[in-house]
């Protein structure tokens, strides 16, 4: 079916700057997750999903003991989620999510990363229909209808399930996550997923040309260098 869903997962980078940035990021994302639902991961579902995702991404304990020790105290900063959308190279789309405590300051940030590559910033939703906001479960496996089944039995309503390369990924929308992870569970109690998570995924993508690409890697790496920028999602494709 052709989805093209990229695993948006970190390179491996042995830099202090990429480490801490990583640390930050997840810092703030335990932070805002134990201090809306709990710090208890038993009783925060999406706590304890936060934290494995964490864990896999070799974030040190001290960093998420310290997140879950913040959250639990008197007062802390008052984080808030906010989206920016807008065009690339080619025409392509881009969301951005941060985590801010300062409004002023994360909007500029990111204005900036668009002006100085000479992308334009567009009105909220002016891309986010081009995005399918979905549920992704992607584990090792050879048979994709059996998986299809046990997702329909257990009455979970699957957008796409696919097999590529030894890997199954499973889409299904994004209310669906938790249906969704208890049913595969049940039915393959040894699963062990690569990723589980909710995301944007693009409905189509848009190739880049190779003249395009340095400008778009110096936009993308200005985003990551935001301290506010959490997630980064895009329907640009670079030329091999």
């Amino acid at each position: 079916m052709g989805r093209d869903f990229e695993n948006r997962k970190h390179s491996i980078m042995k830099t202090s700057a990429f480490k801490s940035k990583l640390y930050s990021k997840y810092g703030k994302q335990l932070y805002v997750c134990a201090k809306n639902g709990g710090a208890d991961p038993v009783a925060n579902g999406s706590l304890k999903l936060m934290i494995d995702k964490a864990k896999k991404e070799q974030v040190p304990a001290h960093v998420i003991e310290k997140a879950l020790e913040k959250a639990s105290g008197a007062g802390g900063e008052d984080f808030v989620s906010t989206r920016y959308e807008g065009y690339g190279p080619s025409g392509c789309s881009v969301m951005i999510d941060c985590l801010t405590d300062n409004y002023n300051r994360t909007i500029t940030d990111v204005r900036n990363c668009f002006t100085k590559t000479g992308f334009k910033m567009g009105a909220p939703g002016a891309t986010a229909h081009l995005f399918d906001h979905l549920s992704i479960f992607q584990f090792p496996g050879d048979n994709s209808e059996s998986v299809l089944e046990a997702l329909m039995e257990a009455e979970v309503d699957v957008t796409d399930v696919e097999l590529a390369d030894g890997v199954i990924s499973v889409f299904a929308p994004a209310s669906e996550f938790a249906k969704a992870r208890q049913a595969l569970h049940q039915s393959y109690p040894n699963v062990t997923f690569e990723t589980e998570e909710i995301s944007f995924v693009p409905q189509g993508r848009i190739l880049l040309s190779p003249d395009d690409v340095p400008m778009f890697e110096k936009f993308m790496n200005m985003l990551h260098d935001c301290d506010d920028v959490q997630e980064i999602y895009h329907n640009a494709t670079l030329p091999s």
